[in-house]
This record gives C-alpha cells, sequence and structure tokens, in this order.
C-alpha cells in the first residue's frame, strides 16, 4: 500500500502519467518499497531516480515530499497504511482528508489512491471518482457510482475503475465503442 501511496504523490504532481508511473517503478526498482526505506534512502539517490524517469521539472520538490511522507507514515501509522484504514473508521471522507495530509497529495492523488486501495478496502466500495466516471460517460455507461459498481462483480471494482480513467483520457473521436459490452453506437 505504501508504493500505491507514492504513486498517489507521484500523479498529483502538474507532470505526464506516464512519466509519474515511470518514476514509480524506478523508485520500486531501487528498492524503497517501503515507509522505512524511503525515509532512509538518499535524498540524491531519489531525485535521480525521479529524473531518470524523465521526472525533471518536480525532482527535488518530490523527492523532499516522499522523504516527508515516509516519516508521516512511519510516524503515525507505524509505517502500517492499515492503520489508516483504522483511522478512517470506515468513512470515505475522513480518509480522504488523512491521504491529504500527506504534503503534495491533493484530491487527485486521494482519488488515486481510493480508486486502487478499494480492492483490498472493501468499505471503500465503489470509489468511482469524477474521473472514472467521466470515463462511463465517454462510452454511454450509467454515471452513478451504484450502477457502476453493479456491472462487475466487487472484487474487479479497482480494475474496472482504472480502465474508465483510461477511457476519460482518450481524445473523444477516438474513443471505440464497437465491440464493447452493453454500449450501443
Amino acid at each position: 500500500m505504501f508504493q500505491l501511496l507514492v504513486l498517489a504523490q507521484l500523479l498529483s504532481a502538474r507532470i505526464g502519467a506516464g512519466i509519474a508511473v515511470t518514476a514509480a517503478g524506478e523508485l520500486t526498482a531501487a528498492g524503497w518499497t517501503t515507509a522505512q526505506r524511503m525515509r532512509d534512502a538518499p535524498r540524491s539517490r531519489v531525485v535521480a531516480a525521479l529524473g531518470r524517469a524523465g521526472y525533471r521539472r518536480y525532482d527535488e520538490r518530490t523527492a523532499t515530499q516522499l522523504h516527508e511522507m515516509a516519516a508521516l507514515v512511519l510516524d503515525r501509522y507505524g509505517g502500517d497504511l492499515r492503520r489508516l484504514a483504522e483511522a478512517a473508521d470506515g468513512d470515505v471522507d475522513r480518509a480522504i482528508r488523512l491521504i491529504q495530509e500527506v504534503k503534495g497529495i491533493g484530491p487527485t492523488g486521494a482519488a488515486v489512491f481510493l480508486r486502487e486501495v478499494q480492492a483490498v478496502w472493501p468499505w471503500v466500495r465503489p470509489y468511482l471518482d469524477d474521473r472514472a466516471r467521466a470515463g462511463a460517460r465517454c462510452i454511454g455507461l450509467p454515471d452513478d457510482p451504484d450502477e457502476l459498481a453493479g456491472l462487475v462483480e466487487p472484487g474487479d471494482l479497482a480494475r474496472f475503475a482504472a480502465g474508465l480513467v483510461r477511457i476519460s483520457r482518450i481524445p473523444a473521436a477516438q474513443v471505440p465503442l464497437d465491440g464493447i459490452p452493453g454500449v450501443v453506437s
């Protein structure tokens, strides 16, 4: 879950999603997969890893934010983000606020985290944010989170939401409607 929080932070910057995902891969490849390892990582090496991924414009600031995030996760949650879930006590809005206490993570980053974490935190379901619902509208699916959630098995909702987000990023003229079950073109 810590790696997901890292990705949420990287995606929160005004930088291409592909670069953010590549940067997350660089950090993982370097072994900084836990809050402890990230906090202990030499800042210069984190900056270099971000730079290799093309995450140059925000590399210095992001390296600092990643270090601060790791320290917060260690100090507040003992390095275990399941404790964030406990602190949220089943309240998705509270979880959003707690996630946004991480410097550098705003509404977009919190949405990324919750969209994905609903695969392991069932109490978050259905979490289909504005971006996922926009993707649904692009292909003629309902806009209502409960209706969308009813289209897939609960365990598949995170993947479904991620697919809808990818669809929302395709220019409208390029969205293929043929062959998508349930969509009338």
